[in-house]
């Protein structure tokens, strides 16, 4: 399982890389009819890597969760030990969410 999903990101990493490269090398390029084709292709690779670098926050989100519920459950009067390093945990999965935003942001609009 963690084999695959490691295969699953770094193909995404690298077809969201491929796309950008390609994008910089096409708008490198200064041809009129060119030019709507480097835009496009810079904003499907902003979405690209938003969407991309989207998944990873979301499924660590989603199990960290599930698992903390799942240990309130079991033992109920560690609530309060549980969640102080749950919310600290879901921040930092939050993190590489905001860092995917920001290169989005920076594809589509500075690049």
């Amino acid at each position: 399982m963690k084999v695959a999903r490691r295969s699953l990101v770094v193909t995404a990493i690298t077809g969201a890389l491929f796309l950008l490269f390609s994008s910089v090398a096409g708008a490198q390029e200064a041809a009129a009819d060119n030019e709507f084709s480097a835009n496009s292709m810079k904003y499907l690779a902003a979405a690209l890597a938003m969407g991309i670098g989207s998944i990873g926050p979301g499924i660590g989100i989603g199990m960290i969760g599930a698992n903390a519920v799942q240990a309130v459950g079991r033992n109920p009067e560690a609530a309060g030990s549980v969640q102080t390093p749950m919310i600290l945990t879901v921040a930092f999965a939050e993190a590489i969410g905001i860092y995917a935003l920001v290169v989005a942001i920076l594809i589509g609009f500075v690049f």
